[in-house]
């Protein structure tokens, strides 16, 4: 097992101490853009959005400009927001288009496409809590995007993983495959395209007028209205897709009910179960209801416990989650305690459940038939990234933008890809996540943050998918149990669980494959495996365990705790 009072494990990244303000992203150069919008007086809202618009470039293969962007606000004030950052089915898609003309699946290319949310959702932020103009926080984008980046290792290999998908479309490959090839590490990366769609949209705020937000406003509208939209329109016209100009031009991300549960002295604050973001609370009151006291730190009977508890929130989230503008989501009954209960006594402590628990009440969606990991089909849109800030004002803020450009076309002459996230909708209309006209996927990106009755304040998320509640559990039990230092939380070895429908299309099942990165004793895994888990190695450090990147703002000490994942380029920076 770990042992926690070790460092032998440890990767070299510090948690980072500061009293004014702090910024932890995915990216290096995207914390270095959202810090210089602090010091330049900006609040949390103005950097954050300027680092979720930077990681659209520098995380090129994992977040696409017109991807989701699904963001949480917590204002120095106390009160919580949440912004969905995420796009619906073209009203006119035929619900069972996917099941009828498609056998049962969501094929590759432009008929995944729903309609792009990130942009408005990064202006709808600013609009209503930043304090800047979007020519002042896309201007790092802009830069990165028309002057180029260094081309880093994770970048590299994503790339070169997924450059069949890129050579489907020219317009795709001549962005991902320069020189018909994939970019090799230190050369530069170049996005002119994108860097003259997000100039169009700068040049529309600064003809307005009328003041900063009608200039956000002109900006937003030359995106879902303008020149933009008239090219993503035609594109879909000419190509079977099925987005229209009112697709576009009435589309809003909508500001959601945050889920707030209790978990110790702790308020966790989650979006709602339009996204997996609720199944983080629950796993916690699980894990608590059956108790987590006298239980090594990554042991085997740790590890088989938490596992278990995810394989049932996992179960929740399958047989009942989807938008709740369409589905009755019982978060009510799935987060009370009776429920809870139920799903921690139904927890063998010495044997693994097979495959992918039962509900517990309701109707049972019916799975896929159960694979091996060697018979993965799912190469995967790359893992997301994520931001986090808090301002020297108390304004804590938390986003995880996403959506790749490997299996739907670019639209020539833009940079960008209408968001892909319809490939988290299942194709029968008849599952809770099922296709529909103006329905939103069921996504997997979920921002969260928690507050502690002292007033500490803490913005955290991660990449990874289905990792990614995952990762948050682990990485927060850590700390928040076992009592490490942040960013010793982070680095810790992960285990995960894959006894689960994957939410990316075509949704391969793993029922009981459990993953560790290389670093748990050989014990771990003998006892992993006496109690029925299929046990595989990750390497050691490895960005299939997810990325977390995480602010503690301590009250009792005044200081910004802040932690990056070295399992991908990310950097906190504070002040």
């Amino acid at each position: 097992m770990s042992d926690v009072s070790s460092a032998s494990w440890l990767a070299p990244n510090l948690t980072l101490h500061g009293s004014e303000h702090a910024v932890s992203s995915g990216h290096y150069l995207a914390s270095a853009a959202a810090f210089a919008i602090l010091e330049a007086g900006g609040n949390a809202v103005d950097a954050g959005c300027c680092a979720g618009m930077a990681l659209a470039v520098l995380h090129a293969d994992e977040v696409n400009f017109g991807g989701v962007a699904p963001i949480m606000i917590r204002t120095a004030e106390g009160r919580t927001v949440s912004l969905d950052g995420l796009g619906v089915w073209p009203r006119r898609i035929p619900a069972d288009l996917f099941q009828r003309e498609h056998g049962g699946t969501i094929p590759i290319g432009i008929l995944r496409t729903v309609v792009p949310a990130a942009p408005d959702a990064w202006i709808t932020a600013l609009r209503d809590h930043g304090t800047m103009s979007f020519a002042e926080v896309a201007d790092a984008a802009l830069r990165l995007a028309r002057d180029g980046f260094a081309v880093f290792p994770l970048l590299a290999d994503g790339i070169a993983k997924r450059q069949a998908g890129y050579r489907r479309w020219p317009a795709n490959e001549a962005i991902y495959l320069p020189g018909g090839r994939p970019p090799e590490v230190g050369e530069r990366f170049v996005q002119t395209d994108l860097a003259h769609t997000i100039q169009v949209m700068i040049d529309a705020e600064q003809r307005a007028g009328g003041g900063r937000i009608a200039g956000l406003e002109a900006a937003r509208a030359e995106f879902y209205e303008g020149e933009i939209a008239d090219a993503i329109v035609a594109y879909h016209e000419e190509n079977g897709g099925y987005l229209r100009h009112d697709d576009l031009a009435e589309f809003r991300s909508r500001y959601e009910p945050v889920v707030e549960v209790r978990w110790r002295d702790f308020t966790i604050l989650t979006c709602g179960a339009w996204c997996q973001g609720p199944i983080l609370s629950e796993a916690l009151l699980i894990l608590e209801e059956f108790g987590l006291d006298g239980l090594e730190h990554n042991s085997a009977e740790y590890a088989h416990l938490v596992i278990e508890a995810l394989k049932g929130v996992f179960a929740d989230r399958e047989h009942h989650f989807g938008d709740p503008e369409f589905v009755d989501v019982p978060l009510d009954r799935l987060l009370g305690p009776e429920h809870i209960a139920a799903r921690a006594a139904a927890i063998h402590a010495e044997h693994a459940a097979e495959g992918l628990p039962e509900p517990l009440f309701g109707v049972s969606q019916a799975l896929p038939e159960a694979i091996s990991a060697e018979e993965v089909r799912h190469i995967g849109e790359g893992g997301t990234s994520y931001v986090c800030v808090v301002d020297r004002w108390g304004n804590a803020f938390s986003a995880t933008p996403s959506d790749g450009a490997s299996t739907a076309p670019v639209i020539p002459g833009t940079g960008i890809v209408p968001s892909l996230r319809g490939l988290q909708s299942r194709p029968d209309p008849a599952h809770p996540s099922g296709v529909a006209p103006g329905k939103r996927p069921r996504l997997t990106p979920n921002p969260a943050i928690v507050v502690r009755d002292d007033g500490s304040v803490m913005p955290f998320g991660c990449p990874g998918g289905d990792m990614q509640v995952q990762a948050m559990v682990q990485v927060f039990l850590n700390a928040f149990h076992f009592g490490m230092d942040l960013q010793q939380a982070v680095n810790a070895p992960r285990f995960s669980t894959w006894s689960f429908p994957n939410s990316f299309a075509p949704f391969d099942y793993l029922a009981s494959h459990v993953f560790l990165e290389d670093r748990f004793d050989e014990e771990v895994l003998q006892g992993l495996e006496a109690r029925g888990h299929d046990v595989r190695r990750w390497p050691g450090y490895t960005r299939d365990a997810a990325a977390v990147e995480a602010i503690y703002r301590n009250a009792l000490t005044g200081f910004l705790e802040s932690a990056a994942d070295p399992r991908q380029p990310a950097q906190a920076v504070v002040r």
